[in-house]
């Protein structure tokens, strides 16, 4: 792939705890967090733009150049802060566990600022109700009010 291209790939980022479960309790969030900064500050021409969420799942706004696969990005960062957790955390058992899967939305650069503050009243937003469904979905099948795994033996 060229080395010489511009880019303003912008995008909103989420996915959440195994079960959708309370897991990321403050210590575990704030381990969770350094851990996606660092392994995108280690992930050549991406940009942080913000990180938040709630204690049961993570939002990001990053930019990323052509040469990131926004799928091997994430599988990255659920990987690697998962792990970074429960290494720090010290338990036997795994604290903190992703759920299978993410929701992944463009946006343009003018909306940057807009995405960092939706990003930053996660809390707010889901106490009051307020949550933008677009920026919450992990999955197509949620759109559809299909189940987002196929029963068992099926």
């Amino acid at each position: 792939m060229s080395r010489n291209y511009y880019s303003e790939i912008n995008l909103h980022i989420t996915w959440h705890c195994k079960g959708s479960l309370p897991l990321l309790s403050p210590q575990a969030e704030a381990l969770a967090h350094r851990a996606i900064r660092q392994k995108l500050l280690d992930t050549p021409g991406t940009v942080l733009h913000e990180i938040g969420g709630t204690e049961t799942h993570v939002h990001l706004a990053v930019s990323i150049p052509p040469t990131v696969t926004i799928s091997d990005l994430v599988g990255r960062l659920k990987g690697a802060s998962a792990h970074y957790v429960n290494v720090e955390l010290g338990r036997r058992d795994k604290q903190l566990q992703w759920q299978a899967g993410y929701g992944v939305v463009s946006f343009g650069s003018r909306d940057v600022e807009w995405v960092r503050r939706y990003i930053r009243n996660q809390r707010a937003h889901h106490a009051s109700g307020k949550a933008h469904a677009r920026l919450e979905r992990i999955t197509a099948t949620e759109a559809d009010g299909l189940p987002e795994e196929p029963p068992e033996g099926g």
